[in-house]
């Protein structure tokens, strides 16, 4: 068994080193792929990971073993990646990284998402360059243009509207405020870790940010969830929740990581953000179709106004930097 594991991580690093030699010929298309893929990803993990934590699972056990087996995954890729030395300085930094990027950002999202509908859930994750925007310009004192402010005030309209939506509502399926706020508050969390530690994660490969970071969430998370998943009948829990949270580790965790950095490395910030539209059309497109979630007009309406919203403020941000070029 061993040996199997060594092999496949051992293909996966050799593969992705092929992958970079020949990358420079497709740069365009490949790097396009990689972030539909990773959208698709997140897009499905959300109704199945709200399927998986309806039955057998909860919030608290499926971020645990979130954390803990992209931290195993990163760590065995890396052993079979170039190795890259990092600082006492920096490891100390990754974990300060850690709490914003992934231990709250991650906890916030999955119990959030197992209070709350998939189809929420995967509006408010659109929102995420809109609370970027707003740290930007209160940390990094990056201007901030009337587009970009009416962008921000058009978002927040939708969020309004899709939080009172769900106060409102009477089934998990449309809604629930407390989820929905959990959900916001893990968009702040991941915009928050960009704004303070975005020179710490460009100066080491995608593997190396992830293990430790992973590593450090693990160590965050299990120190308080640990007697909670250890009380987990695990002999109960229905084989189909377990592929279910297998999906969610493997694809929305592990591969859905690479693949976004490998866009986001080629890739004009813009034009990454705008792939953010495909994660909840096909969580919304999954959730109907299973009967998992409902999509109502207030719905609706929230979705066009925070994608109007999200759209004003990289529309404003694209002109800047092509400026700046020029």
């Amino acid at each position: 068994m061993k040996g199997v594991v060594s092999a496949f991580f051992y293909t996966f690093a050799r593969k992705n080193c092929i992958y970079k030699m020949n990358f420079k010929h497709n740069i365009p298309l490949q790097s396009h792929l990689s972030m539909l893929m990773a959208e698709v990803f997140w897009g499905l993990m959300a109704p199945l990971g709200k399927d998986a934590m309806t039955h057998g699972f909860d919030g608290i056990s499926m971020v645990s073993m979130r954390v803990m087996g992209g931290a195993i995954l990163f760590w065995l890729t890396a052993l079979f990646t170039k190795k890259e030395k990092v600082p006492l300085r920096d490891k100390l930094l990754f974990a300060g990284a850690a709490v914003f990027g992934l231990a709250c950002n991650q906890c916030l999202y999955t119990i959030g998402l197992s209070f709350t509908s998939p189809v929420n859930s995967s509006i408010v994750t659109t929102s995420m360059p809109i609370f970027a925007m707003v740290l930007a310009f209160l940390i990094l004192k990056e201007p901030i243009t009337f587009q970009k402010a009416l962008g921000v005030f058009v978002g927040f309209c939708g969020a309004v509207i899709l939080v009172l939506t769900s106060a409102a509502a009477v089934s998990d399926k449309v809604g629930d405020i407390r989820g929905d706020l959990m959900c916001i508050g893990a968009q702040l969390s991941f915009a928050l870790y960009l704004s303070l530690f975005n020179k710490l994660i460009k100066r080491y490969s995608v593997f190396t940010v992830n293990k430790w970071m992973f590593l450090w969430a693990t160590l965050l998370i299990w120190l308080f969830s640990f007697t909670h998943v250890a009380a987990i009948q695990w002999c109960e829990v229905p084989l189909k929740s377990w592929w279910e949270a297998g999906f969610v580790v493997f694809f929305g965790t592990y591969l859905s990581y690479i693949l976004t950095m490998v866009g986001q490395h080629y890739l004009r910030p813009t034009v990454v953000s705008i792939y953010n539209y495909v994660q909840p059309i096909v969580a919304v497109s999954v959730s109907i179709a299973t009967g998992i979630g409902v999509f109502t007009w207030l719905q609706g309406l929230a979705v066009l106004l925070v994608f109007t919203g999200v759209w004003f403020v990289i529309k404003s941000k694209s002109k800047r930097d092509v400026a700046v070029k020029s």
